[in-house]
């Protein structure tokens, strides 16, 4: 009796240690609490945007949003759960799809936007931006080629790089035709980026860095650039040139942010928000109604939670068991720091306005799917760190 019994209560403690040891125990929980904060966030600056004249209640955009934060939460669950070293297998299909859909958008299939041809309408008021997830196919490629040094290297050779780099090409060539130069931007960022971190030379690093600086001269002389995108340059560099014109987003972001103050004028109180003075303000403007209703100290927790993402990101890439999954989580960080700084940068008028979204905010589809796919990549490499997972 004493031995069943034994057996029994044995059996009873063993359930805590399964549950200590089960992966959603493991999860980098400030990894994820912070990305849900900033879904939270962005839930209530989309619907204070969105809400018809401000007094009508419309919850239509909210209602898409939400489910789009379902779909990539799903996204990234099912990321997460894949094993990332079966990635280095499967890269290559990954990239493949993501070119594949970039050059669908360039045919008659795809769909203009505020001057980038870079969706795919699907119907039933849904639209896909390829682009979005070839920034996914970009950092597994990159990390599966890089991250896989030849027998007696420390890090890439010269024929790892140079494939590497000539692959990266083909999309970031791709969105330039859309053109797409917030996510062309995003790509070099992160070519720079998981290139720096995988041991290659520095002459390679500060070469690739001169030679894009020494394109994007090019492309300026010549003219190659829209006539949108010049203008956007433009009032960069000096927004009251054109006020009305060109200029006119970044002076009214400018506006918004500042009315706020320290404590803002309260959620759903801004007077730009709900006149719409700020043009896409739930989308690339985004941080334009935090800044409005919920003034520094909202603005500041927003950056706060961007930064705890940005670091668990770096803690992972740094504690990863390879260096597969230490470029993994490089390049995501890269993707993820690029994209945040620039769009919070466009709004106070330290960048120039480039339609990238504020990861985690804004509303969009595609760029949810492919953010929570990013922190799936990065919470699947924080749970086999111990190479004996």
């Amino acid at each position: 009796m004493i031995s069943e019994y034994g057996g029994a209560l044995g059996r009873r403690r063993s359930l805590p240690a399964r549950l200590l040891a089960s992966p959603a125990r493991r999860l980098d929980w400030l990894l994820l609490l912070a990305v849900l904060a900033l879904s939270v966030i962005g839930s209530l600056l989309v619907y204070s945007a969105t809400r018809a004249d401000g007094s009508d209640g419309s919850d239509g955009f909210l209602k898409k949003h939400l489910l789009n934060l379902a779909i990539g939460l799903a996204l990234g669950g099912v990321t997460t759960a894949l094993d990332y070293r079966l990635l280095r297998a499967y890269a290559p299909i990954v990239y493949g799809a993501a070119c594949l859909g970039l050059a669908v958008v360039l045919t008659p299939i795809g769909a203009t936007v505020n001057g980038s041809h870079s969706w795919i309408v699907v119907g039933g008021g849904f639209q896909v931006q390829p682009s979005e997830f070839a920034k996914v196919g970009m950092v597994v490629l990159l990390a599966m080629i890089l991250g896989e040094p030849r027998d007696g290297e420390i890090g890439p050779g010269r024929r790892d790089i140079l494939l590497a780099l000539a692959l990266a090409a083909l999309p970031a060539g791709l969105v330039m035709l859309q053109p797409d130069l917030g996510t062309t931007l995003v790509f070099a960022t992160v070519i720079i980026g998981v290139l720096a971190m995988s041991g290659a030379p520095k002459r390679w690093v500060g070469g690739l860095v001169g030679a894009a600086l020494s394109l994007a001269l090019t492309v300026w002389s010549l003219h190659l650039l829209k006539p949108y995108q010049v203008h956007r340059f433009t009032a960069f560099a000096d927004p009251s040139a054109d006020p009305q014109g060109a200029g006119y987003n970044a002076r009214q972001a400018r506006i918004a942010v500042g009315s706020g103050g320290v404590f803002g004028n309260g959620l759903f109180h801004g007077e730009q928000t709900n006149g719409h003075f700020v043009p896409e303000q739930h989308t690339d403007f985004i941080f334009t109604v935090a800044g409005e209703e919920l003034g520094f100290v909202g603005a500041a927790l927003i950056i706060g939670l961007l930064g705890v993402v940005l670091w668990r990101g770096l803690r992972i890439a740094r504690e990863a068991a390879d260096l597969f999954g230490g470029l993994v989580a490089t390049g995501v960080v890269c993707w993820l720091a690029f994209q945040a700084f620039e769009n919070i940068g466009m709004t106070v008028g330290i960048m120039p306005i480039t339609g990238l979204p504020l990861p985690f905010v804004s509303y969009g589809g595609s760029a949810s799917f492919a953010n929570f796919i990013a922190v799936g990549l990065l919470q699947t490499v924080h749970l086999r760190h111990n190479p004996y997972d």
